[in-house]
């Protein structure tokens, strides 16, 4: 496997090499625990996710450390706000972070520091950059001073005259430029405050992403990620005064993950389409009942760099599509009917999946190659299926299915786990029992049932498999299981 990433940095896909051999040292900015997450947040974590896992089935021992941000101006204004202390909002909303991040089966990072855990390492950041001149103080504010700092602008591809003369920033006439940003900001009377060399403060945003990453990852290391929106300012600053205090590389790869749109539009609060994680999970407008694995195969769906348009038809698309893989893992679930005539052509399918998933996901983590590899192998299995398959071949199906889909988090649940969680139209708040729905639909007439089948058989014999499979999938919704014999007849029971 060779791995090629897109580097933010240099903005073209580069081979990639570790610093350490068989070794990826990886850090993503974490959210800032003031609110539930909304859908941007689940995209990023489900990118960085995936990207990790692949580089481990790649065969690299990844060190991943994702932060939170637990100490910030919008922290102290919400609890002002609820009238809560600050450090129970940041618990409040750091549990609920890994509660939304569990829901979607992002699992945890190696390291996840807090800032608050790292003022020592912070301050000491600060004060090695004073003395290098590349950071001054004003009372009891530490600023960096961009100009003395001639690498600014080159992650974001600005010029650093054309930066300030356009300048959106707070009006400072302390400041020697509008662009200089603040390592250390003076505590104001009932904020959370540490002792520094240059009174009682707090770290500015910036500083902690750089002093987390340095002690857990060392000076220079592999992979910076994020959303794209923290290109500038934020990773333009990590890299000032990291590389400023060092003297050394920062990050040796830069990647960053596109924006997410709401039916064509940014996703705003101000336009009404902005949605939590949790609120997408409890269904409070969907048709579907939306599971993690229906929720990672919509955001896989497009490449990561891309801009991510959300809408209910691509849900309701993917969860389609998620049905049809089930289906047909219960059609391999089924005991062959005869002597298998279809085994020995396995085993190039195999190969094929297995090369079109690497070859995606080695050409810049390209996820949406990745799906189609298993698309295709889905296709076939079903015409290998039409000849039988011995339980040994069945078996080998499914775990490839289950092996290579881990990277993704996809296709790890049996078909009643996901006919469960993904067949109720109901709301959390409601109180329909499920057995008493699937008693409902398994009343459907017998002659009805019988009529379905027809149609299916009649479009397998025409080479129509979709349509063969959304009817499998439609029985099967209502509680009906079909079994294919080699002589192209089907039987079905409930």
């Amino acid at each position: 496997m060779t791995v090629q990433i897109h580097n933010t940095f240099s903005g073209h896909k580069e081979r990639f090499e570790p610093l350490t051999a068989g070794t990826v040292r990886l850090y993503v900015c974490g959210v800032t625990v003031y609110d539930y997450c909304h859908l941007g947040h689940a995209r990023s974590a489900l990118v960085f996710d995936v990207i990790r896992r692949y580089l481990e089935y790649a065969g690299f021992t990844v060190i991943f450390v994702k932060n939170f941000t637990d100490v910030d101006d919008k922290i102290i204004r919400r609890a002002h706000e609820q009238g809560m202390g600050w450090k129970e909002i940041t618990s409040t909303y750091i549990e609920a972070y890994h509660a939304d991040m569990q829901r979607l089966g992002v699992q945890w990072a190696t390291v996840e520091p807090k800032a608050t855990e790292h003022m020592a390492e912070i301050i000491n950041l600060v004060q090695t950059l004073i003395e290098k001149g590349l950071a001054y103080q004003v009372d009891g504010d530490v600023y960096f001073e961009v100009g003395k700092f001639s690498g600014y602008g080159k992650l974001s591809k600005r010029k650093l005259e054309d930066m300030q003369a356009g300048a959106r920033v707070e009006v400072d006439e302390r400041k020697r430029s509008p662009m200089d940003f603040a390592l250390w900001k003076a505590s104001k009377p009932g904020e959370p405050a540490w002792k520094s060399p240059w009174g009682d403060g707090r770290p500015g945003w910036h500083i902690e992403c750089s002093a987390m990453s340095m002690k857990h990852l060392g000076v220079t290391f592999d992979i910076h990620g994020g959303g794209e929106d923290l290109i500038f300012p934020h990773h333009e600053n990590e890299i000032a005064q990291s590389t400023g205090a060092s003297g050394q590389p920062f990050a040796r790869y830069w990647v960053h993950n596109g924006f997410v749109r709401i039916n064509q539009e940014k996703m705003s609060k101000s336009l009404g389409n902005f949605f939590t994680i949790r609120e997408i999970f409890q269904k409070s407008r969907w048709p579907e009942t939306v599971t993690g694995e229906m929720l990672r195969y919509f955001l896989l769906s497009t490449h990561y760099r891309s801009p991510l348009d959300f809408s209910d038809q691509a849900l309701e698309e993917a969860k389609r599509t998620l049905d049809g893989f089930y289906d047909l893992f219960t059609r391999l679930a089924e005991v062959p009917s005869g002597a298998s005539t279809a085994d020995e052509k396995l085993p190039v399918h195999l190969q094929t999946l297995n090369r079109a998933f690497e070859e995606g996901m080695d050409d810049d983590f390209n996820s949406p190659a990745a799906l189609a590899a298993f698309q295709d192998f889905r296709g076939e299995v079903n015409r290998l299926l039409e000849d039988d398959l011995s339980v040994e071949a069945r078996t080998a199906v499914r775990v490839a299915f289950r092996s290579v889909g881990k990277v993704l988090g996809l296709f790890q649940l049996s078909f009643s786990e996901w006919r469960f969680n993904s067949s109720l139209s109901i709301g959390i708040n409601e109180s329909i029992d499920v057995k008493e729905k699937t008693n409902v639909h398994s009343e459907l007439r017998d002659d009805s049932i019988a009529a379905k089948v027809d149609e299916r058989n009649a479009a397998r014999r025409r080479k129509d498999f979709k349509r063969a499979d959304e009817i499998r999938t439609e029985l099967a919704a209502l509680g009906i299981t079909i079994e294919d014999r080699p002589d192209g007849t089907s039987r079905w029971k409930r």
